[in-house]
């Protein structure tokens, strides 16, 4: 499945909010999206751009009598590790020390010594795994 994406997987703003509504509701309607996006372009717009993104592989659609359903071609957790290694060699030269350094520092305030023992784990089992 994953073959079907073209090789554009960048996505615009409005682009990325749409996935992240489909992904949310797991399948919407155009109206649907419409509802849910901040400041809304117009229902065409709308639906152009929920054709980019059909185009690129990102969703497919069904039809429900007169309405199409949009589901992502993509379950969450793929599309998110491709978003992710996308992003790691993009940002961060393909170091993931690198990407989990950023990610360490962007929520050291958030994180509880059950976070940090949580991570240690996933360290741990990662390097006996031989990752």
């Amino acid at each position: 499945m994953e073959s079907r994406m073209r090789n554009d997987k960048s996505l615009s703003r409005r682009e990325r909010q749409i996935m992240d509504i489909v992904y949310e509701m797991k399948e919407a309607t155009a109206a649907q999206i419409m509802e849910r996006l901040p400041s809304p372009p117009s229902y065409s717009a709308v639906r152009a751009l929920i054709r980019v993104l059909e185009q690129k592989g990102h969703l497919v659609h069904r039809q429900d009598g007169p309405r199409y359903i949009f589901v992502p071609r993509l379950a969450k957790d793929k599309a998110s590790r491709s978003a992710l290694a996308h992003l790691k060699q993009t940002f961060f030269d393909g170091s993931t020390t690198d990407v989990v350094a950023a990610l360490l520092d962007l929520s050291e305030e958030d994180l509880s010594e059950d976070d940090y023992l949580k991570l240690n784990e996933l360290i741990d089992k990662a390097r006996k795994e031989g990752r």
